[in-house]
């Protein structure tokens, strides 16, 4: 099993030590960087991470199931609630 902690990071061995060790890069108001990429706002940067339905149908499909299995029970419960249990 790969170890993704800073362990990995601190072996000689690891790829991008480098990097790593860089960090994340940091840029000021007034950097160029900040002018061609600037932040984005959480709203839209929520939409990015929204859910989506990977597996088309699957929902409907889990909702009939679980339907299925209320009326059953509901069904069920009922008939020993009206035997006087």
């Amino acid at each position: 099993m790969n170890n993704i902690s800073g362990s990995a990071s601190s072996s000689p061995s690891f790829k991008y030590s480098k990097v790593y060790e860089k960090g994340k890069p940091k840029h000021g108001k007034d950097d160029p960087f900040s002018f061609k990429h600037p932040s984005m706002d959480c709203s839209k940067r929520a939409k990015i991470f929204n859910p989506f339905d990977a597996l088309k149908g699957f929902d409907e499909e889990l909702s009939k199931t679980e339907q299925s299995i209320t009326d059953a029970y509901s069904e069920d419960y009922s008939d020993s609630v009206d035997d006087g249990l």
